[in-house]
């Protein structure tokens, strides 16, 4: 059916996009070429890949190089002429006439081959094109880009269609061996004006819907369309519209999908859905012809007009602009597309090249005339890339925006996102009046992910500039739904650092904290819940959900500020992550309403724990909840009651909080002993027999460090509370062996506190026992009146002084000080020289030494006690001499009896009767030594030349001297034993030879 639509025409601008230049011959510059001189005689001329062919009325074709140099040329058609040609794949189909032939002929020539005879393109086929037997002429003909189809119109309305050319065309198969033609069109007595196929998409346009071959027709009435390929084909033609054109009139678009008509009062355009909207150019139109995006009109004088003048315009259908329009007096003979410029020959043989402007010099015309617009559909068309395209947004936009367009500028500017710096249109919406325009270029720019944290920060100090709360909702909350495929990739629409700070600075903490808990920066969403809101309770919900990790690092970090606000609820917190695994909700749902807390102030620095806190939280750690919400966490109320169990994972060492407790002592108390109580299984109530062992994924030097700290800690503030209660607690840590508590770092707590009690335990837990005597010593000389601090010294050397001797000289002296002393302690002195006598601990000139350094003690106290010890001192000197004379008479008579055996004038007498081995009585053969010993021979052993009495009893002797030399080379254990007994090993050493020992090895030299 045809298409009757009305459709307005279109309108074409004009302008200059080509320069004329005119083309001479190679050899002679001063005319045209020369196979162009004779314009009359070219029959027809088209484009192909072996250069430009040109035809001529005399059956020959040419093929031409740049220069207008013939390079091949044959007769074609011998006795006749060439009336059409076309070139696809290097084979020449020609339609024309000969002499000998009635009607056309179609040849097929390989351009590729030489055909030896003659050096022309080798002739592939040749027949007639007659389909019935009255030939009529061929007035057109239309070959496939495949060279599939071939289709020929004639005048008489009749359209044949060859398929498969290209099968066919097989060099062993005869000349006349064409696919058989099928007449697929017939409209009588209208003439066929214009054949084209609708070539398959191509890859630059792969968006068409239809990708079958169709074959456009035109009469001089009307415009069909045939299904040549592809589903459906094979059936009659189909009526586009009853608007045809003139022979030559009709040609395909350059990318052969649109067929174009041109008629005296406009140039239409067919597609497969009929026709599209006309262009507006009237006037009498000869022929039309293509190139690349143009189409070529030419408009000759109209019948009855005087002259041959023909105008040429050159317009581009797409962007519906003529490029070009200018008049030829001589008239027209062919229009030629090739080597991308448009060649015109007129009648009398004048060439003349339009050669199109640059595109950049095309766009800088449509510049100064302030057509951006249609710049912009030029470089697309002419495929420019982005960068280009947008330049020409950014000049519109700028043009806008001069012209006080700031809505249309931002439109502009918004298309040259990505591509021009985002200062460059910033800073010209900066003004107060178009703040509405810079806050949709910035959304722009978040949307496209191209915004750093200073567009952020723009952005939403804009909104809060505006107090547009509504748009600020929705671009940090729709935006962040928006993005959720991208959150998990870690790409937001913004800087979500800069939204958080920039919310919290102008005062917008709920929003602040809703981009803190939708993309979980749980440090972020606690400070603003805590710094700025002051909601402690919901943040410490928030806590209690993160899960250990993340609660462990902010709690360190804020702990202070939730005691100070909750301290009831954040005590039990920390009490649960410090000793509770998995989830640390309680049983029950908590009020964490707005609660004040007042406790007192001043609280004791607790050493060096308070350093802990100065130390900067760790990052955050948390694992993300698999079953997390859209963007709230789990409600408290609704989670499961949990019973608290020992975590087997490594816990937080509860030293980190220490520093947070420094205003709330009670509340220390609480969560030390509950630490203690359920991590350790220690307290008070229930002391543990032994330590507890460190478990095997535990540290165990931080787990005993981790003890210490808290029972140091919790000693401290028992002694600090002052209370009878806080004071037994205290009495029981120090005399508990159990309990790991640092006995150094109790005794300076006591000794700070003054705790006597505690410091007498230590000391004996320490061993430091003189220390104790010399505390009360020092409390009686504080106080002499008093006589319980020197009972104490005397009990303290009751207990002590056994295992301790050196005490028994410290309490003497002490005890001998003062006559007040000594007439309360008289007894006890006694006592004490009675010990001394008895164990032998002090020497009777030191204890002298002691009683007479002042004038105290007198002579009659120790009267007895000297004169015991002096007698025996008498009796052991006496004893001593006795045991000097014996040794001196033995050593005399061994030095006597040397000297008889040294002496060899000194007869030796042996008057021994009886056997010194089996005590028989002495027979010959007898051995006598020299020793005073005789042997039977009999008793001996053969060759035994030693007195075997003597040998053992000088063998055991020398066993003691070896021993005694060996002991002078352990220099080590010789100095242990001086370090005890100094002056008795000294005196044992040069006894026994060891200081002055004459080696066995010397001797035997």
């Amino acid at each position: 059916m045809a298409n009757t639509t009305v459709v307005a025409a279109t309108a074409l601008r004009q302008f200059a996009f080509f320069d004329v230049h005119p083309v001479k011959d190679v050899h002679d510059l001063a005319s045209s070429p020369e196979i162009f001189k004779n314009a009359s005689e070219i029959s027809t001329a088209v484009s192909s890949s072996a250069g430009l062919l040109a035809a001529d009325i005399h059956g020959s074709v040419h093929i031409l190089n740049k220069e207008f140099v013939s390079t091949t040329s044959w007769v074609a058609h011998v006795g006749g002429r060439v009336m059409h040609m076309a070139e696809r794949k290097g084979v020449l189909v020609t339609i024309g006439e000969e002499g000998a032939v009635r009607g056309s002929l179609l040849k097929i020539w390989d351009l590729g081959k030489t055909d030896k005879r003659n050096q022309a393109p080798v002739l592939l086929r040749s027949s007639k094109v007659q389909p019935s037997n009255k030939p009529h002429p061929v007035s057109c003909f239309a070959l496939s880009s495949a060279l599939s189809f071939l289709a020929i119109g004639l005048a008489d309305g009749t359209v044949l269609l060859y398929r498969h050319l290209d099968q066919s065309l097989s060099p062993t198969a005869s000349l006349t061996a064409l696919p058989k033609t099928r007449t697929i069109h017939e409209s009588s007595p209208e003439p066929i004006t214009g054949l084209g196929f609708r070539e398959l998409p191509s890859p630059t346009n792969a968006d068409a819907k239809d990708n079958n071959l169709h074959l456009f027709i035109v009469t001089t009435n009307s415009v069909y369309l045939y299904h040549v390929s592809g589903k459906g084909s094979g059936g009659s033609s189909v009526l586009l519209d009853d608007i045809g054109c003139g022979l030559g009139c009709a040609v395909m678009d350059w990318r052969a999908e649109k067929i174009v008509l041109a008629r005296d009062e406009a140039v239409y355009a067919y597609g497969l859905q009929g026709r599209e909207p006309p262009y507006d150019y009237e006037g009498y139109k000869s022929s039309i012809h293509t190139h690349l995006n143009y189409v070529i009109v030419l408009a000759a004088q109209a019948a009855g007009e005087d002259g041959d003048a023909s105008r040429v315009t050159v317009f581009d259908m797409k962007n519906k602009v003529v490029g070009y329009t200018g008049m030829f007096a001589e008239g027209i003979r062919e229009v030629i597309s090739e080597w991308g410029n448009i060649y015109i020959l007129t009648n009398n043989g004048q060439l003349t090249r339009l050669a199109e402007k640059s595109t950049f010099a095309k766009l800088s015309m449509l510049y100064a005339k302030a057509l951006y617009p249609l710049a912009l559909s030029l470089a697309q068309t002419q495929h420019l890339d982005e960068n280009y395209l947008a330049d020409i947004h950014r000049q519109h936009g700028d043009y806008l925006y001069a012209k006080g367009d700031w809505d249309g500028a931002m439109m502009c500017y918004l298309k040259t996102i990505g591509w021009v710096k985002p200062s460059y249109v910033v800073r010209k919406f900066l003004d107060a009046q178009c703040i509405h325009n810079l806050v949709t270029y910035l959304q722009e720019l978040h949307a496209l992910g191209l915004a750093n944290a200073d567009h952020t920060t723009l952005l939403l100090n804009t909104y809060t500039k505006l107090k547009d709360v509504a748009r600020l909702d929705s671009f940090i909350k729709t935006e962040s739904r928006r993005s959720g495929a991208a959150e998990s990739n870690g790409d937001l629409p913004f800087d979500l650092d800069t939204a958080i700070r920039v919310c919290r600075q102008a005062g917008y903490f709920d929003h602040a904290s809703y981009l803190a808990k939708r993309y979980k920066r749980h440090e972020e969403y606690l400070r603003v819940m805590i710094e700025d809101a002051g909601k402690y309770g919901e943040a410490l919900t928030y806590l209690r959900h993160l899960g250990a990790a993340a609660a462990e690092s902010n709690l360190a970090r804020y702990g202070r500020a939730m005691l100070d606000n909750l301290p009831e609820e954040t005590t039990q917190l920390l009490i649960d992550l410090c000793t509770v695994s998995g989830p640390l909700t309680m049983p029950e749902a908590e009020d964490l309403t707005s609660q004040q807390s007042s406790t007192p102030a001043n609280a004791p620095s607790y050493l060096s724990y308070l350093a802990l806190s100065r130390a900067p939280a760790s990052e955050d750690k948390v694992e993300e909840s698999k079953a997390d919400e859209e963007e709230e966490l789990i409600d408290p109320r609704t989670t499961q009651p949990s019973t608290p169990t020992l975590s087997k994972e490594k816990r937080p060492s509860p030293t980190l909080y220490f520093a947070h407790f420094v205003n709330h002592p009670s509340y220390f108390v609480r969560f030390l002993e509950s630490v203690a109580a359920r991590w350790w299984g220690q307290s008070l109530s229930s002391l543990p027999s032994s330590l507890p062992n460190a478990s095997s994924d535990e540290d165990e030097d931080s787990e005993k460090r981790n003890q210490a700290a808290v029972w140091n800690t919790l000693l401290e503030l028992y002694l600090d509370g002052g209370s009878p209660e806080q004071q037994d607690k205290a009495l029981k840590v120090l005399t508990s062996d159990s309990l790991p508590c640092d006995k150094t770092h109790a005794l300076i707590l006591c000794s700070s506190y003054s705790y006597t009690r505690g410091l007498v335990i230590l000391w004996e837990k320490l061993g430091m026992y003189e220390d104790v005597l010399r505390f009360w010593m020092d409390k009686h000389n504080a106080s002499p009146s008093e006589s319980s601090a020197s009972t104490e010294v005397v009990h303290a050397l009751v207990r002590y002084g056994p295992t301790h001797p050196h005490l028994y000289e410290l309490v003497l002296r002490f005890l001998t000080s003062t006559p007040e002393l000594l007439t309360r302690h008289q007894a006890d002195v006694e006592k004490i020289l009675e010990h001394i006598e008895k164990e032998r601990t002090i020497p009777p000139l030191g204890v002298v030494q002691i009683l007479s350094r002042n004038g105290v003690a007198s002579v009659g106290l120790v009267k007895d006690w000297l004169m015991g010890r002096i007698k025996e001192a008498r009796e052991e000197v006496q004893t001593d001499q006795q045991l000097i004379n014996s040794y001196r008479l033995e050593t005399n008579a061994k030095l006597k009896q040397v000297a008889e055996l040294e002496d060899p004038m000194h007869a030796k007498v042996f008057s021994v009767t009886r056997c010194s081995q089996c005590s028989g009585q002495l027979d010959l053969p007898s051995v006598h030594f020299m020793c005073n010993h005789s042997y039977h021979q009999r008793c001996l052993l053969d060759h035994e030349t030693e007195c075997p009495l003597c040998v053992r009893q000088h063998g055991v002797i020398q066993e003691i001297r070896r021993n005694n030399e060996r002991m002078a080379d352990q220099h080590e254990l010789f100095l242990v034993d001086v370090q005890d007994n100094g002056f008795k090993v000294v005196a044992s050493g040069f006894g026994k030879g060891v200081l002055n020992m004459t080696r066995l090895d010397d001797v035997a030299v």
